[in-house]
């Protein structure tokens, strides 16, 4: 907006003083081109030190490859910058001047064209003129302003109306709760956020609102987008820069507030991290299949630029994880993605940000012995079994697997510098949040273990409980022959023959103690943690695994639980019908609990009925496991 406004001053200028055959000032001039560039160049130079370059070609040339500019508008811009910079040239030669100006002399000019390479003048202008209307139509597409018009919507954000009017017209545009409304709209308008800001800010805040109201209608629940968007322009108000944004770019602006009406976790996400506004610019990006090479590489090309700086690289993580989250909830939120792709998707975006966070942190380590630690990262849990959501945490341990007799020392520093880098709170927000109890002797254990210490402790110490997690730990991150070493100790460990009525008592006994620590005092029922719901099933299948992985390995891969209820049911382990109708049952559980969580639900609760089949099949399945008869008999050979 600012360039705009001195642009319009450099034209009535240009009109005052005659200057419409000015190559630089005049319309569709050099300075146009040079404009357009460095608009983009202030308002993501900060962001993308690419972008920092000085060449104008070059410039155009990267905002082309960034997308930023199509790639027709980029071409015809760098032509003409060319033949305006050689046209500008060829003017000085004439009197060896400093002048921009177009002659005027009959003979001047026969030398301009032909120096220009055309035959004439007149054919030199036709070319010029072509150029300078492209140059006009690209710089009125990226600088025009929004409409100036009067919003119908704005008397019941200004309070221009009654408060019978008011509901009146709420009521008319399709709210149903016109009190609530109204409520919120003037409690925003009395708040001292608002109150405060400076008048170009507020100006642009006036101006989102009416348009805010209206889009909320379009997106299907006003009432809950409204309240959302209004958060969001409270949270960001003092920040003028996201307030342009979403004033100059309406198209952002209908995406977000559909995006508010959508989610309540998705609200919450935006709210706190507004920088993510950007990426709703560009829908090409927006809901583009994640490219992970492609996105490793950016992220490795840009944390370079820091190097040494930990602060800002650790924002730069934070930068990029969130914004790739957001990608994935708004194709999320387009119906574009099943919950098993969403959490693959999810699960190698947290592989790769260990990944990278590690090799950083090694590199940062004081008095390192090696180039590349013989450290690795696994991953349990929802993480290890590739079922990650947009808030999961990730329970993982670290190993390694060095004879430096400094290894161990280094090696618990590395960790507890992995960890602090991922749960640290920076003005870019939380990577990650990490649950480190599943390491060996759990929280009074030690940050890190050698995989001699690991194996020892998994064959000698380790508890049914800690056995049934490893059906569900995999090698993320790091050194790939520490990786190997856990993966065989895993195989090994899940294989051994178990004394069965054992087992079956040690997982009735667990998963006794998770229900009591668990109590649903609803009328709901509670998809993860109620008999017959997520809890169970996974038990079952870890279950099955530790009974009867020595004979069968190929239950030991990890695979997810989904496809190991079908694999133990063709393997005869349970029913295969029953099997079938438990894992779609399961994944069923899986959806429901997702969208309850997109809306905000501290727990994922639902009414029984729709899923009593579910309930009941798992039910039954976790009674024929486990109850010893039934039991005996399905494991009777042949």
């Amino acid at each position: 907006a600012a360039m705009r406004s001195l642009h319009a001053q450099i034209r009535a200028e240009v009109a005052r003083r005659d200057l419409s055959g000015h190559v630089k000032l005049g319309p569709g001039g050099i300075r146009e081109i040079e404009f357009i560039a460095q608009a983009f160049q202030l308002i993501r130079g900060g962001r993308d030190p690419e972008l920092q370059t000085r060449p104008t070609l070059e410039v155009l040339a990267l905002l082309q490859k960034k997308g930023l500019l199509p790639a027709e508008a980029a071409a015809e811009l760098r032509s003409a910058y060319d033949f305006l910079r050689r046209l500008e040239h060829r003017l000085q030669y004439l009197d060896d001047a400093q002048t921009h100006e177009l002659p005027t002399d009959r003979d001047d000019q026969a030398l301009v064209a032909a120096a220009m390479g055309f035959d004439d003048y007149a054919a030199f202008m036709t070319r010029l003129d072509a150029h300078r209307e492209q140059v006009s139509r690209h710089f009125d597409g990226v600088f025009a302003g929004p409409a100036q018009n009067v919003h119908p919507c704005a008397p019941l954000w200004t309070g221009e109306l009654d408060a019978e009017a008011a509901h009146e017209r709420l009521a008319a545009l399709g709210f149903t709760d016109t009190g609530a409304a109204l409520a919120r709209l003037a409690g925003a308008r009395a708040s001292p956020r608002y109150l405060q800001l400076p008048p170009a800010s507020r100006e642009r805040y006036d101006a989102l609102v009416p348009r805010v109201i209206e889009l909320a209608l379009k997106a299907g629940a006003p009432e809950a987008a409204l309240a959302r968007a209004l958060d969001l322009l409270e949270a960001i108000g003092r920040r003028g820069s996201y307030l342009a944004l979403l004033h100059e770019y309406p198209q952002a602006l209908e995406k977000v507030v559909q995006l508010l009406a959508t989610s309540g976790w998705a609200a919450a996400y935006v709210t706190r991290h507004p920088l993510l506004l950007d990426e709703l610019l560009d829908a090409r990006t927006l809901y583009a299949a994640p490219d992970w090479k492609e996105f490793a590489a950016g992220l490795r090309a840009q944390l370079a630029r820091h190097e040494g700086d930990a602060e800002r690289l650790m924002d730069v993580l934070r930068e990029a994880h969130h914004a790739q989250v957001f990608r994935l909830l708004a194709q999320d939120l387009e119906g574009q993605l099943t919950v098993e792709v969403l959490a693959d998707h999810l699960s190698a975006l947290a592989d790769l940000m260990l990944a990278i966070t590690l090799r950083l942190c090694w590199t940062q380590l004081r008095n390192r012995h090696r180039d590349a630690p013989r450290f690795a990262i696994v991953a349990y849990g929802k993480l290890g079994g590739k079922e990650l959501g947009y808030a999961s945490d990730l329970d993982i341990i670290f190993l390694y697997d060095d004879a430096d007799s400094r290894a161990p020392e280094l090696y618990s520093r590395l960790a507890q510098r992995i960890n602090t880098w991922l749960t640290s709170a920076t003005p870019s927000g939380v990577l990650f949040e990490t649950d480190l109890r599943l390491r060996p002797n759990g929280a009074s254990g030690l940050m890190v273990s050698s995989v001699d210490a690991f194996r020892e402790y998994q064959e000698k110490d380790a508890w049914v409980w800690e056995h049934q997690a490893l059906t569900r730990a995999r090698y993320c991150a790091g050194d790939a022959e520490v990786g190997a070493a856990f993966e065989a100790e895993r195989v090994a460990i899940l294989r051994r023959q178990r004394d069965l009525e054992a087992l079956r008592r040690e997982v009735i006994s667990m998963r006794a103690r998770m229900f009591d620590a668990h109590p649903n005092r609803s009328d709901l029922f509670d998809l993860k943690h109620d008999r017959g719901g997520m809890i169970d099933i996974e038990f079952i299948v870890q279950y099955l695994v530790l009974a009867h992985a020595h004979r069968h390995p190929q239950l030991t891969a990890n695979l997810g639980n989904i496809a190991l209820l079908k694999m133990a049911g063709e393997l005869g382990l349970i029913p295969l019908a029953a099997a079938m109708t438990v894992r779609d049952g399961y994944r069923e559980y899986r959806r429901l609990q997702h969208a309850e969580r997109l809306n905000g639900a501290q727990y994922a609760r639902v009414g029984h009925g729709p899923l009593a089949p579910c309930i009941e099949a798992t039910l039954e399945l976790w009674t024929s496991v486990f109850d010893t008869g039934a039991s005996r008999a399905a494991e009777t050979p042949g």
